[in-house]
C-alpha cells in the first residue's frame, strides 16, 4: 500500500475516533433530564415553577408532580416535609400540578394554590390543602367555597384571589404543568424526579435514597 494512501486511512481513522470521543464527552456534560416521547429529553422545571426550597447553585433538584386531592400525595406529605428539613440547603424542591380527572376538587385545589402563589403565599396554601384534605377530598360535589375560606384564613387579598380564580390564565397555568408531566411520562401521583431522573416508587424511602445519592454522589 502506498504511503499516501496509508496516511489518508490513518487520518480518517483518527478523525472518527476523535468524533466519537467528542460525542461521548458532550453527552457526559449534559444536565440530567427526563426522557419523553420520541426519546427527546425534556426539562422537569420551568422558570415559573413553584420552588419551596432553593438550595442554590450545585444543589440537587427534586420535582414533585402532585394532586392535592390524591390520598397517596397526602400520605407522602410528611415524608416530603422530613426530606425538606433533612436536606435543607442541599436540595431545591419544586412542586408542580398534576390534577387527576377522577378527583372532583383536585383542579379547584390547584387553582387555589396558584391564586395564592400570585400573592406569594403558595407554600401557605400548599400546607393548608394537605393538612385539611380529609375535610374536602373525595366529595361528590365541587367545593370551591372551602378553598376560598382557606384564602381568607391566609389573609389573602380576596378581590385579587377571586379575580385569579376567574382568570382563564390561572387554569392554563395549572394545565401547562399537567401537560409537561404527561410529556415526561407522569401517569400517577405523586411522581418524583431527582435531577431529571424519575424515581420509581416501590418503598417509602425510595425518594430519600435518590436524593441521598444525588446530594452525596
Amino acid at each position: 500500500m502506498k504511503n499516501s494512501v496509508k496516511a489518508t486511512l490513518i487520518a480518517i481513522a483518527v478523525a472518527i475516533v476523535l468524533l466519537i470521543a467528542g460525542v461521548v464527552f458532550a453527552i457526559s456534560q449534559q444536565q440530567p433530564t427526563a426522557p419523553a416521547e420520541g426519546g427527546e429529553p425534556k426539562p422537569t422545571v420551568r422558570t415559573d415553577s413553584h420552588v419551596l426550597d432553593d438550595g442554590g447553585e450545585g444543589a440537587a433538584t427534586v420535582v414533585e408532580f402532585l394532586d392535592f386531592e390524591c390520598e397517596a400525595c397526602a400520605a407522602f406529605y410528611p415524608v416530603v416535609e422530613d426530606l425538606r428539613e433533612k436536606y435543607d440547603g442541599e436540595i431545591t424542591y419544586v412542586v408542580r400540578y398534576f390534577p387527576l380527572p377522577g378527583h372532583i376538587n383536585s383542579t379547584h385545589a390547584a387553582l387555589a394554590a396558584e391564586a395564592a402563589g400570585q400573592q406569594d403565599r403558595f407554600e401557605g396554601m400548599y400546607h393548608r390543602l394537605f393538612e385539611t384534605q380529609a375535610q374536602w377530598g373525595e366529595q361528590s360535589e365541587e367545593t370551591p367555597e372551602v378553598f376560598r375560606g382557606f384564602a381568607e384564613e391566609l389573609d389573602l387579598d380576596m378581590a385579587a384571589y377571586d379575580a385569579a380564580i376567574a382568570d382563564a390564565a390561572t387554569a392554563e397555568r395549572v394545565q401547562s404543568d399537567k401537560a409537561d408531566g404527561e410529556k415526561l411520562g407522569v401517569d400517577s401521583t405523586p411522581s418524583f424526579f431527582v435531577d431529571g431522573v424519575k424515581v420509581e416508587l416501590q418503598e417509602w424511602d425510595d425518594v430519600e435514597e435518590a436524593v441521598e445519592k444525588a446530594v452525596n454522589g
